[in-house]
């Protein structure tokens, strides 16, 4: 009688309820707004991808095309928080990589997809993003595994992996331009003393309206998108240059505090004038005496950096005279010319100038340009000079140069390559589902589960090509079961073709990064439960 009086007793003490509708509806919440991210990009995957038009809400009404996954969620207005967590994930991709920006953002999409499949079917949100963890790390080995070297010398392979990343873009019709363009830049300003090392700060492009993209062109020298001072009828084209780049102002000086000075003796006000006149003349004829013969000015906020007297008297000298010199231009300036900035007229010696054979300003489209070619012991830098018949094409060009050249840095930094139209998903999902059956319990669940939402990639891709994406998708699996690692979607012809003879290459780097900061994300959004606001 007694021991049945306890039973209850016990069972009541160990039933517990917790209530986890909060968590899940946050959880819930945060992959939905993720997905609705992913989802508003997937149509811009791969070379027949759409394009989006993104107009700007303010007075400016700014219109950008573009199909670039990092512009497009950079320009989105999102609040939800886990929203913006999609747009940054994209933005690193855009910093790791600089291509598969959109990539990255359609995995997360589809791992969120599975993920929440998986949480409803009772699995915890623990376990689940333990298991991307191990799936992150294996997947980068399966990509090691496809992974083919590649050396800077050889350059046909490098313009390959170029043309890949520039054949989803707007102005894919110009890749077979653009990409020898951007492997020569990006050649022309590796150090061999550091072989891995690629900085696209020393790659400077220039946008000049006119013209179209057939006339962009690599510069070895420099570009001033500027005319030359034409004050007083001085020169605009000199040969055999020796150029000065100044951080000082060639104009009268001012009051260290403000104040109104004035003057009403004529006699004194001559004198004002003329002393300021000597003062400019002494300055002009020490940069004459260096044997200068054209002028780099810094734009100046003190001051004018020149006047019309100081003009004047720098054409009657025979110096050609480029103002406004931006301030974050004089680095790469003094680095190309393989010179020193002037500080102070009394430091101005001839030692600190650079040396180049020709100097002229040149009609380019609507405006003109001043062209600095010839450069005696030019420093390790190139400037693309890009054209185009309107601003929306300037801008698309330039935003797709700059992924070439990232490319390049890729390989630079890591020299294998892999390749694409889907092969490297395709086979990493096989796989790890395969590794999944040999693992037990939830983590074969889980796994098995992330392997299959790789695939999103090819079916995206025969989606936006439009392929039958089922069975695209059932033809690419049956290839790799094969063996035939290297097959992948040729949206050109409408089938699965060996990817690599059809030069559909990309960097190693750009895959790995992908899938590495895919899983990341993925995992911090399903370790979230609530959502605290502070005010």
């Amino acid at each position: 009688m007694a021991a049945a009086a306890a039973a209850p007793a016990v069972s009541r003490k160990t039933e517990t309820y917790t209530d986890t509708k909060r968590r899940d509806d946050v959880r819930g919440a945060n992959i939905a707004a993720a997905r609705a991210v992913a989802d508003a990009v997937r149509t811009s995957l791969g070379p027949r991808g759409m394009d989006k038009m993104i107009a700007s809400g303010d007075q400016a009404h700014e219109v950008i095309i573009t199909n670039d996954g990092a512009t497009i969620l950079s320009r989105m207005s999102l609040v939800q928080p886990a929203a913006r967590m999609l747009a940054e994930l994209s933005r690193s991709q855009d910093a790791a990589a600089g291509d598969g920006t959109t990539t990255v953002v359609v995995l997360a999409g589809s791992l969120l997809r599975r993920a929440q499949t998986l949480l409803s079917a009772g699995a915890h949100p623990t376990a689940a993003a333990d298991a991307l963890h191990r799936l992150a790390t294996c997947a980068v080995d399966v990509l090691h595994g496809m992974a083919i070297p590649v050396e800077l010398s050889d350059r046909e392979s490098l313009v390959k992996s170029a043309s890949t990343a520039l054949n989803s873009k707007v102005v894919s019709q110009y890749s077979s331009l653009l990409s020898p363009l951007a492997v020569d830049a990006a050649l022309s300003v590796v150090d061999p003393a550091h072989p891995d090392l690629l900085d696209l700060r020393d790659i400077r492009i220039v946008k000049k309206l006119g013209g179209t993209v057939d006339d962009t062109e690599l510069v070895r020298g420099l570009i001033f998108d500027k005319k030359a001072s034409h004050a007083a009828g001085g020169p605009t084209r000199v040969e055999n240059a020796k150029i000065a780049v100044i951080q000082f102002q060639v104009s009268p000086p001012k009051t260290d505090i403000e104040q109104s000075v004035i003057v009403s003796d004529y006699a004194q006000m001559d004198r004002i004038l003329r002393e300021e006149r000597n003062y400019i003349l002494g300055m002009v004829k020490k940069i004459k005496a260096a044997g200068c013969n054209v002028l780099l000015i810094q734009k100046s906020i003190l001051r004018d950096a020149v006047t019309d007297l100081s003009l004047h008297y720098l054409a009657k000298a025979k110096i050609l005279v480029v103002k406004d010199v931006e301030r974050d231009e004089i680095e790469f300036v003094t680095k190309t010319l393989n010179c020193l900035p002037i500080a102070n007229i009394e430091h101005f010696r001839a030692d600190k100038l650079g040396h180049a054979d020709l100097v002229e300003e040149v009609s380019v489209g609507e405006g003109k340009v001043v062209k600095i070619t010839g450069i005696k012991d030019m420093g390790r830098t190139a400037t693309v000079l890009v054209r185009g018949s309107n601003q929306l094409v300037i801008d698309e060009a330039d935003r797709s140069l700059h992924d070439a050249l990232c490319v390049i840095r890729c390989l630079v930094n890591k020299r294998f390559m892999i390749a694409g139209g889907g092969a490297p998903e395709i086979e990493m999902s096989m796989q790890l589902a395969a590794w999944a059956k040999e693992l037990q319990g939830m983590e074969s669940y889980c796994i098995k589960e992330f392997a299959d939402a790789l695939e999103v990639i090819p079916y995206t891709l025969a989606e936006n090509a439009g392929l039958n994406p089922i069975a695209i998708v059932t033809e690419l699996r049956n290839r790799h079961a094969r063996g035939e690692k290297n097959a992948g979607i040729n949206v050109r012809k409408g089938q699965i073709t060996n990817i690599l003879e059809e030069n559909v290459v990309q960097p190693l780097l750009v895959s790995t990064s992908a899938i590495t900061l895919a899983c990341e994300c993925v995992r911090m959004i399903l370790k979230i439960d609530d959502i605290v606001t502070v005010r």
